[in-house]
């Protein structure tokens, strides 16, 4: 899918800017094709060039668009991501260079708008106790969680899978995304 570094930019470009072309700078689509090496596209209002870099989490970086696809399949089709020494073996940049890649990967996917216990919290076999001025302050958290004992205080909406019994989910209630 990608034979040449043409190729990985034209599919760059196709997932950065679906409907028309932007600058990378102030966000203006006013912008024409530049004769620049490195920076393909000049913004008519900011006067600045700009690449499908600009502005993304390859910015600054002089590695080729090609591999930065590469790494980016790598990264995210691997159950539990790809160590830099893999990467770096995979695409032949140095292990700093690989390094530097999947912080920018990882940056970039990052969530976060999500505040802490937003979503279900799930507990299996902690003990969840204290002096409550020590506990966390997310009070609409769901928790879901086994049958025991000593999450019977627990002072939270809070739904329990009795495994004791055989079941292992109920509805949305269960603990295997844990683990």
């Amino acid at each position: 899918m990608f034979p040449d570094e043409q190729a990985a930019r034209e599919w760059f470009e196709a997932q950065i800017w679906p409907s028309q072309r932007c600058c990378g700078h102030c966000g203006s689509v006013n912008t024409h094709d530049a004769k620049h090496k490195t920076m393909p596209y000049r913004c008519r209002d900011c006067r600045k060039y700009f690449s499908v870099k600009t502005g993304t989490a390859l910015a600054a970086s002089n590695v080729p668009l090609r591999k930065w696809v590469f790494a980016i399949y790598l990264e995210l089709t691997n159950l539990k991501g790809v160590s830099s020494m893999k990467l770096h073996r995979d695409l032949g940049v140095t292990q700093k260079t690989a390094w530097f890649m999947l912080h920018r990967i990882r940056e970039a996917w990052a969530v976060t708008d999500i505040e802490p216990f937003a979503r279900p919290v799930e507990a299996d076999e902690t003990y969840i106790g204290g002096k409550s001025r020590n506990m966390h302050a997310a009070p609409d958290a769901k928790v879901f969680t086994d049958g025991h004992k000593s999450y019977n205080t627990l002072n939270r909406d809070h739904e329990i899978v009795a495994h004791s019994v055989g079941e292992y989910v109920r509805g949305m209630a269960h603990t295997n995304g844990i683990e």
